[in-house]
């Protein structure tokens, strides 16, 4: 990283970052071009494994993607405010960042509804989600598995 007076290296810090970020963005390897999605999302964590979770459609170029390439990139970032300077030149931007990649996959019938829970308490607390059955079989759900992810801050 080239910027190490912006870097975020303890683990909690930068799983509070992504926690307050509500769109993950991942970028699949496919075709002539990279296809970047920005997409919902839920997260966990587990011995130090950092897993992400996200819902599709069952069809579309994400999962024609996927199957050329399981290998991912993912950025979500948050708090961003300008921060003005003297001059038009001097200006700069406050955030929180997170990068990293992975290998991604589509969950089996038996793993969805688990993985859909996460997504919905990243964003709602609820005592108890029930998921139509209707809704789980046109939905795909994908796991990425955070091979290696750093961060970034910088404040006001």
């Amino acid at each position: 990283m080239r910027r190490k007076d912006r870097e975020v290296t303890d683990r909690s810090e930068i799983l509070a970052i992504m926690k307050q970020c509500d769109v993950c963005r991942i970028a699949f390897a496919c075709d002539e071009y990279p296809y970047i999605v920005p997409m919902n999302f839920g997260l966990t964590e587990t011995d130090g494994e950092v897993t992400l979770y996200f819902h599709s459609a069952l069809e579309g170029k994400k999962l024609r993607a996927l199957q050329q390439n399981p290998k991912v990139g993912f950025e979500m970032d948050r708090g961003h405010e300008l921060i003005v300077g003297q001059s038009a030149c001097d200006c700069t931007m406050a955030y929180e960042s997170v990068i990293g990649y992975g290998t991604m996959e589509i969950l089996g019938e038996n793993e969805k509804e688990k993985a859909l829970g996460f997504l919905v308490a990243h964003y709602r607390e609820s005592e108890e989600i029930v998921f139509e059955k209707a809704i789980l079989d046109k939905t795909a759900v994908l796991k990425l598995t955070v091979e290696k992810m750093t961060a970034k801050r910088l404040t006001k």
